[in-house]
């Protein structure tokens, strides 16, 4: 049997589950742009980030979901962005472990400290605190908040425990 050519895909988790990482992984093997939720909802500038009205981040995202193909990723799952998921081939729900997260988002702001690595926004320690506010909120209340709000899609919904084995959903 012929596998599906996947060519709207959302990708979603908490903050540290590896969804950018995923993101551009599987834009490299299908040659699919990616984006980032985080850069619908703020306009970055090395001044600071802007947040975009809810008017002009709606315009933004329809703009991306009338494109023939495209993959989101973002922790968000609020019902702005609802057409996302209603509009996806497949969506990827990254269940990554909580401590592994944690230990991620630890090692994300030190190498964005020590300048290793780009940040999309300012890496403060306020930001840092917050991480694990997210990571604890996603935990808690976003994980319920997605399979209750968007289980309607539960046929294309894939529940990932661990990065590695995405590949075999395109091969």
């Amino acid at each position: 049997m012929k596998k599906p050519i996947y060519k709207r895909i959302h990708i979603i988790g908490s903050v540290g589950s590896g969804k950018t990482t995923l993101a551009k992984e599987i834009s490299s093997w299908l040659d699919i742009p990616y984006y980032e939720l985080d850069n619908i909802v703020w306009i970055r500038h090395k001044s600071g980030d802007i947040r975009r009205t809810e008017q002009e981040r709606e315009e933004y995202l329809n703009s991306i979901l009338k494109s023939d193909s495209w993959i989101i990723e973002g922790i968000h799952n609020e019902d702005w962005v609802s057409n996302c998921f209603q509009n996806a081939d497949l969506i990827f729900f990254l269940d990554t472990k909580y401590s592994i997260r944690t230990y991620r988002i630890i090692k994300r702001f030190l190498k964005q400290k020590l300048l290793i690595e780009k940040a999309n926004y300012k890496p403060t320690l306020a930001i840092f605190l917050k991480m694990f506010k997210w990571n604890r909120y996603f935990e808690e209340v976003g994980k319920i908040n997605f399979f209750n709000n968007y289980g309607v899609h539960k046929d294309k919904i894939k529940v990932i425990n661990n990065t590695k084995c995405v590949k075999k959903h395109f091969n």
